[in-house]
């Protein structure tokens, strides 16, 4: 069974759902007019799930003209990262700062607010 919108008969309005309670059973019904539509079958969902791709941080060629500054980098404790600041919330709020461990066998990102 695929899943459709369903729409009022009547009034053309999309129905809503209003789950089971007591010895009623889920329905939908139209919230325009007195339309209501029980449910008979069980309502399945199957979906794979797919984890979404990070982006990094800094691109490869981001680094080229990173400038460095003095941090300490929370997985190996390298005291020196590149850094980009970005306005990511509203212009009221201050910059967040975005790192990226210099050291070659690390090269971990984490960001400040």
């Amino acid at each position: 069974m695929s899943m459709a919108m369903e729409f009022c008969p009547n009034c053309a309005i999309l129905l809503e759902l209003e789950a089971a309670s007591g010895d009623r059973k889920t329905r939908f019904f139209c919230p325009a007019c007195p339309y209501v539509c029980p449910i008979n079958v069980k309502i399945v969902r199957k979906g794979v799930l797919v984890n979404k791709e990070v982006e990094p941080i800094f691109g490869a060629d981001d680094m080229k003209y990173a400038p460095k500054t003095t941090a300490s980098c929370p997985r190996c404790n390298h005291g020196e990262a590149y850094f980009k600041q970005m306005q990511i919330r509203s212009a009221d709020e201050p910059m967040t700062s975005f790192y990226k461990c210099c050291n070659e066998n690390c090269k971990f990102n984490w960001r400040e607010d």
